[in-house]
């Protein structure tokens, strides 16, 4: 019932600068946790930021000083400034929400579609 839709990817210059977006929508308690992922062409998942709900935020060391993340907790939507792109941060983003959906302790992973980001060189 919980939905998670990512927007803003599209083609960029090295150095060029995108904005994505991540809304959950549906039966939503609460989202501790809500946080970005990307995925290059031939290699796994990784971790690119995370941010909860008291605004901590935790970044990979490569997109540390590029990349920010940021929450807006009244509408569920996460987003992820990129600066600075590189080459190597071609690839399918996905977003992830960690969400509670009752009073009860109970928090149930939910993933975006994915949006495509492609940096030319």
């Amino acid at each position: 019932q919980v939905q998670v839709v990512e927007s803003g990817g599209g083609l960029v210059q090295a150095g060029g600068s995108l904005r994505l977006s991540c809304a959950a929508s549906g039966s939503i308690f609460s989202i501790p946790s809500m946080g970005w992922y990307h995925q290059a062409p031939g290699k796994q998942r990784e971790l690119v930021a995370v941010a909860t709900t008291g605004g901590i935020a935790h970044y990979a060391d490569s997109v540390k000083g590029r990349f920010t993340i940021s929450r807006d907790n009244a509408n569920n939507t996460v987003y992820l400034q990129m600066n600075s792109l590189r080459a190597e941060d071609t690839g399918v983003y996905y977003c992830n929400a960690d969400v509670q959906t009752s009073a009860q302790p109970v928090q149930y992973r939910h993933w975006g579609q994915g949006t495509q980001v492609t940096v030319s060189s």
